[in-house]
């Protein structure tokens, strides 16, 4: 076992400079129209998640359950998600959304990052997570956040250019960038996907809450927040639906939604503990 703990460590290590890596070279091919940085950027972040998978397969054997039980493992999962998401877009839709990745990765990079700050000490579940609803609530949340991630980049990236093309400053950076009506389309898209599974999310976790506490829905301060989340990109996506709205004030939106994600998962845990404050 002490042998799968120093492959586990060690591949976690290297996923964290994988992501480094790719960032910088990201950020290059966009700054310096490098196509070579470009092709790096992508075969790091392959190579990354790669890594990344392969550390998440060596902490499920060493805890002997699915690594999602604690604040380390979600971010670690967490940022797992986010480069998934983005290189599910970037194969899909080849160099078209390369120059996406300056604006993605940072956030992986940030969350892993966090995730190393955290004790990765592997405890005995407590009674509450001892159910299969873990899987299906954790695993559903991954999808949304990583999703709304990459939303947010997107919306950062529409943000740019828009700017960018009302001061008339459309150099070899915006250049890159697709155009705006793509962009906004792609923003809907993933947030409705994110969405689907913010709600599924909080319906699996009422049933795992009725079934651990005795009751659906108990106002602890990360359901509610996880309410407000749901709430917010519940307006956008009304908007859309109903007015066609897009543009400036969604992409805002699709940011401060990203926001309410981060303090939904992070900030509850630190200035609202409650009984979720062991995720």
């Amino acid at each position: 076992m002490e042998l799968v703990i120093f492959w586990e460590e060690m591949f976690f290590n290297a996923t964290f400079i994988l992501y480094v890596a790719a960032t910088i070279a990201y950020f290059l091919y966009v700054v310096n129209n490098r196509t070579n940085a470009g092709k790096v950027a992508k075969y790091l972040a392959v190579i990354g998640i790669t890594a990344h998978t392969i550390a998440l397969v060596l902490r499920t054997i060493e805890a002997g359950r699915a690594p999602l039980s604690n604040q380390f493992e979600f971010a670690n999962v967490f940022a797992w998600g986010i480069v998934l998401c983005y290189l599910f877009i970037e194969f899909r839709y080849k160099s078209k959304f390369q120059v996406f990745g300056a604006f993605v990765m940072p956030f992986a990079l940030l969350i892993i990052g966090y995730a190393s700050t955290l004790p990765k000490d592997i405890r005995p579940l407590m009674p509450a997570l001892q159910s299969w609803w873990l899987k299906l609530h954790v695993g559903t949340a991954i999808f949304s956040y990583g999703a709304f991630a990459v939303a947010c980049g997107l919306a950062l990236m529409y943000l740019y250019r828009s700017y960018s093309e009302e001061k008339g400053k459309l150099g070899i950076v915006v250049q890159k960038f697709p155009d705006l009506t793509i962009l906004d389309d792609f923003i809907y898209k993933t947030i409705a996907f994110g969405f689907l599974f913010l709600t599924l999310c909080i319906l699996t976790g009422a049933i795992w809450a009725e079934q651990a506490w005795g009751r659906y829905w108990g106002w602890d301060p990360k359901e509610t927040w996880s309410l407000i989340t749901w709430f917010v990109y519940a307006i956008y996506l009304h908007a859309r639906f109903t007015r066609g709205w897009g543009g400036r004030k969604a992409a805002w939106f699709a940011v401060f939604g990203f926001a309410c994600v981060l303090f939904t998962y992070i900030g509850v845990n630190v200035f609202l503990p409650g009984l979720h404050s062991y995720q």
